[in-house]
C-alpha cells in the first residue's frame, strides 16, 4: 500500500477509534498529530523533539490525550483498552504502549511506527 492510501486509511481509522472512545465513556484530546519538516526535519533527520523516523512526519500517526471521569490519564496502562482496540481495527495499527509511548496511535510505514 502506497503512503497516500495509508494517509486516507489512517484517516478513517483514527476517526472511527474516536467515536469508538467516546462510546467507551472516555474524553479526547488531539496531542501531536503531523509534525511539519520545517521543524521537526524531513524523514530520518532529528530536529526538535520527536523521533527522526516518527510516522508523525508521515501524517500516520496521533498523540491521543485521553480523559475519563474528569481525569487526564497519563500512564502507558490508562490507554490499554483503547491502544488493543486500535490494533484491532486493522493489521497495519500500531499502539505506542508496545514501546512506551501509550498515548500514540499510528499506522506502520516501511517499518516505522
Amino acid at each position: 500500500m502506497r503512503l497516500g492510501e495509508k494517509q486516507e486509511l489512517f484517516s478513517i481509522l483514527i476517526a472511527k477509534h474516536v467515536v469508538w472512545l467516546y462510546s467507551k465513556g472516555y474524553k479526547v484530546r488531539e496531542g501531536d498529530s503531523f509534525r511539519d519538516p520545517r521543524v521537526h526535519g524531513k524523514v530520518g533527520e532529528k530536529k526538535g523533539y520527536g523521533k527522526s523516523y516518527s510516522m508523525h512526519k508521515s501524517k500516520c500517526a496521533k498523540d491521543l490525550n485521553l480523559f475519563r471521569n474528569g481525569r487526564f490519564l497519563t500512564k502507558t496502562s490508562d490507554h490499554k483498552e483503547s491502544g488493543e482496540k486500535w490494533e484491532s481495527r486493522h493489521p497495519l495499527c500500531c499502539w505506542g504502549g508496545r514501546f512506551d509511548d501509550g498515548n500514540h496511535y499510528s499506522l506502520t510505514h516501511e517499518g516505522r511506527k
